[in-house]
């Protein structure tokens, strides 16, 4: 009996110590390589999609002058691929400018597009919407902006062949309303692409910014009431 009793004491005394663990460079090295191989990748270069088909078209869209840039990039491929610096060789400036343009690449490798980009019948630059009625129920009737191909009616198009396009909605029976929408006789809209579309519209700052602000309007107090006093005849 005595011996069963002794034999967990013994385990637990003799139980080797686990060691300090310690990690060699190389190991460290492999693990981070590990957490960014689990971080998600895309595409350096992205393909094309019908509304932004080529440079000259996404430069248009994302606005702040960089259409004129578009003359520097020779291909799809250097778009995407020229660093910060090769930008600054080319002549992008200011420097906010190449950040900016960097930005939007990054975005358009995650698929993060602006208005149209979920189209799918482009031509020359313009897309046609129409509108699809569905029957929810007897007394309800459901209506969706779809992407059809040019000159197509609703009827003309299979289901499987149309595209729901986000960021327009059906006010009243036949108009389509949306970001850049211009109607279309005999119901419809077509959308066409225009220069800062997908810009970022930079604030407005006033009287300086944040930082200077009260300082420029103290200034303009003293200002104000130094031409007053002027005004009454006191120097």
């Amino acid at each position: 009996m005595k011996s069963f009793r002794i034999q967990p004491v013994l385990g637990l005394l003799f139980r080797p110590c686990a060691a300090p663990s310690v990690t060699a460079p190389g190991l460290r090295a492999q693990a981070r390589w590990a957490h960014k191989s689990a971080q998600p990748q895309f595409p350096l270069v992205p393909a094309p999609i019908p509304f932004v088909p080529d440079v000259e078209t996404f430069l248009t869209l994302i606005g702040r002058g960089l259409k004129q840039h578009a003359s520097k990039f020779p291909t799809w491929d250097a778009l995407f691929t020229l660093t910060s610096d090769q930008l600054r060789e080319l002549g992008v400036e200011p420097p906010r400018t190449r950040k900016y343009l960097l930005r939007w690449r990054q975005r358009f490798r995650e698929g993060k597009f602006g208005i149209g980009g979920d189209l799918k019948y482009v031509d020359n630059g313009a897309a046609e919407l129409r509108i699809l009625e569905t029957d929810k129920s007897p007394l309800i009737r459901l209506r969706h902006v779809v992407n059809v191909p040019p000159g197509k009616k609703v009827e003309e198009v299979s289901p499987s062949d149309m595209v729901r396009v986000s960021g327009f909605k059906v006010q009243g029976v036949r108009t389509i309303v949306g970001p850049y929408a211009l109607p279309l006789r005999g119901g419809g809209a077509r959308l066409a692409v225009t220069e800062g579309m997908w810009e970022d519209r930079r604030g407005h700052k006033v009287d300086g910014g944040e930082r200077r602000r009260d300082e420029i309007r103290f200034k303009r107090r003293v200002a104000e009431r130094k031409a007053l006093r002027e005004a009454q005849g006191y120097y």
